[in-house]
């Protein structure tokens, strides 16, 4: 079979299993739905997620040791889960062709040069990972001697100066810029342990705002499939809608679209997982080159080549995504891929300096304890920030969360969303609930996010465990928040307009919303007097009651002149003439031109924050368009204790 035909199989066949896996995130007990399916497969085979998350939490997740795998057959193959399997990968790849379709062959040959600037995305995975490990010094500097923990984090450190290294050009270099690195950090930690410093850095997983996995995972989720819904329902039973959808679209769409400029732009400039990959790609025993023979320099390879590694001279491997048209193209058959080096030469590593990698590293290392100068992950942290069930605390939470939107996708009411520049860099697509947005409040009985977020960032809880309930009676539910009424906002407080939606749909028993009754005197743009009286029937001298309006049963007549405090329901009203319950008339019928009051019985909602689990049905329901009077905050959550109220 042509090697070019196996290559687009291959491509098709995972970015269909790929869409099959999105589509399944639905909750459901069809065959189609979220019933077992490996939807985080991707993401598992992913080395970007195994790697930042074992560099945050010096931890390796059971199912991302999956990526160990992919790791394994990039030094076997080379770069070949880029041209091969990666979904993100192969948009690139038709887009670049479609780009190119009709161009000339020297233009071609042009726009498929190597540029110096390739190397971007190298210095972006550097800045990445070193942001990522930067608390392992902290760590080394605490830690006691031979300790796990000690030893977790010099395995992290020497890991990432390991992959700095490997961003030089040849092998000696590659050694003394260990060695230069190490020395490096080092002398760092003596001067910081000197000057009282320890733990100046802190760490935080960004890998997933860049990394194609989840890029494309949240693209589909939040973007695509939401779209798809609101046109058809094909996958919902509601219309989904996300915010930030339009930053993380125009991302997407501005990331295919500049391959109609340059093939495979994204990739070769930005894409810090195939950065990873050409680094390892330097060590690889399967790999493209040319073999002994007469070139022509026809340059055919050249122009057809996707990851712009000049195979018709010195082929850059880490460049190579194996997308394999030089085989296939070439007139002389002097390409080939096999364990033996290209016979016109190969440069295994990036153009990098190391003045590129000592601004790169040191960038990344500075990135979060500068971000964190804020406060946002400390005192200065945002109540508005209501995090799922299960949630981590708001450090361990940012070094695990890779932003790829399952939990998203998964959650049945949608009240799950992206969250915006407003909350920070570091929080910037992380999971937020917005409860106006969805089709109620978080659900008692669902912990959907929880068992599909990949990284555990939301840990996977048990309904037990959710409600408090047998085991976890001691510990109580889970609280999300606290609900807090706004008294200059809700109708009962404001308005004297009479609602109780927020009480009568509270969830959890016993409710966590409960009123007090209050009776408030309605203005009335003239005083009413009486023109006719029975115990149950009045009627007055001026007709301007609007009819039907005071027989809700909120409303009541109350006698000026009647020391009692008595208020009697108003059971129908016309223009003219109100009639009263007859089980509360009254005692005796009024006299002609005396006066009477309405008043409005009033069930103001309190809030018992014992109680509250912060769901967020009562936001959801509360009629206030808007901004809603009651709201859901952070305070009182489990996750964090001191974000407990001081009551």
């Amino acid at each position: 079979m042509n090697i070019i035909l196996t290559r687009r199989i291959s491509q098709i066949f995972f970015m269909l299993l790929f869409l099959w896996f999105c589509l399944a995130e639905t909750l459901g007990e069809n065959w189609w739905q979220l019933r077992g399916w490996p939807v985080n497969w991707f993401l598992q085979l992913d080395p970007l997620v195994g790697i930042g998350t074992f560099l945050t939490t010096h931890t390796l997740f059971n199912g991302l040791a999956w990526c160990v795998a992919t790791l394994v057959l990039t030094i076997l193959l080379g770069r070949f889960f880029c041209g091969w399997v990666c979904p993100f990968g192969a948009l690139h790849q038709l887009m670049g062709y479609l780009g190119k379709k009709n161009k000339k062959t020297l233009e071609k040959i042009k726009i498929n040069q190597y540029h110096k600037a390739q190397y971007l995305k190298y210095w972006i995975l550097i800045f990445l990972l070193t942001a990522a490990a930067a608390e392992s010094i902290n760590l080394i500097q605490s830690s006691p001697w031979g300790s796990p923990l000690f030893f977790s984090a010099l395995l992290v450190t020497t890991l990432v100066i390991l992959l700095i290294s490997a961003s030089v050009n040849h092998m000696t270099d590659s050694g003394k810029t260990f060695l230069l690195f190490s020395i490096s950090v080092a002398i760092f930690m003596v001067i910081t342990r000197l000057l009282h410093m320890n733990g100046i850095f802190s760490t935080s997983l960004l890998t997933g705002l860049l990394d194609p996995i989840p890029l494309i995972h949240r693209s589909v989720n939040l973007v695509i499939l939401p779209f798809m819904d609101k046109t058809s329902l094909l996958f919902s039973t509601n219309a989904r809608y996300y915010e930030q959808a339009w930053i993380i679209g125009g991302i997407f769409f501005t990331a295919l679209f500049l391959n109609l400029l340059i093939p495979r732009f994204y990739c070769r400039f930005i894409c810090p997982l195939g950065a990873l990959f050409g680094l390892l790609s330097r060590y690889s025993i399967w790999r493209i080159g040319q073999k002994p023979g007469n070139c022509t320099h026809c340059k055919l390879c050249e122009a057809n080549c996707d990851g712009a590694c000049a195979p018709s001279r010195q082929i850059r491997t880490g460049e190579c995504v194996l997308c394999m048209n030089c085989l296939h193209c070439c007139p002389d058959d002097l390409m080939e891929y096999s364990i033996s080096p290209s016979v016109a030469g190969e440069i295994s590593a990036p153009d990098m300096e190391r003045r590129d990698l000592i601004v790169s590293a040191v960038s990344g290392l500075a990135l979060v304890p500068i971000l964190r100068l804020s406060g946002t992950v400390g005192p200065n942290w945002n109540p508005a920030l209501v995090r799922p069930p299960g949630a981590l605390d708001e450090n361990s939470f940012l070094n695990r969360c890779i932003k790829c939107g399952q939990c998203m996708r998964i959650c049945p009411t949608n009240i799950i969303q992206p969250a915006g520049f407003e909350f920070g860099i570091e929080e910037l697509w992380t999971p937020r609930l917005n409860f106006r947005i969805g089709t109620s409040g978080c659900q008692l009985n669902c912990i959907a996010c929880g068992n599909i977020c990949p990284t555990a960032a939301i840990r996977p809880i048990s309904l037990e465990e959710k409600s408090g309930k047998n085991n976890y009676a001691d510990k109580g539910p889970i609280r999300i928040g606290t609900a807090f009424v706004d008294r200059s906002r809700c109708l009962p407080w404001v308005m004297n307009k009479p609602c109780i939606v927020c009480q009568e749909n509270c969830p959890v028993s016993p409710k966590a919303i409960y009123t007090r009754i209050s009776y408030e005197k309605v203005w009335l743009n003239n005083e009413l007097q009486i023109h006719t009286s029975t115990l149950v029937t009045l009627t007055f001298q001026d007709g301007f009651l609007q009819s039907g309006k005071y027989a809700t049963g909120d409303y009541f007549i109350h006698i000026p002149s009647d020391k009692t405090d008595r208020y009697l329901l108003i059971v129908r009203n016309s223009e003219g003439s109100i009639e009263i319950a007859e089980n509360s008339p009254l005692e005796i019928p009024l006299e002609t031109s005396s006066a009477i009051e309405i008043f409005v019985r009033l069930q103001r909602p309190f809030v018992n924050p014992e109680a509250c689990i912060g769901c967020g049905t009562c936001e959801h329901e509360c009629p206030v368009s808007g901004k809603r009077a009651i709201r859901i905050t952070a305070e009182n959550e489990t996750r964090n204790k001191t974000h407990a109220l001081l009551l």
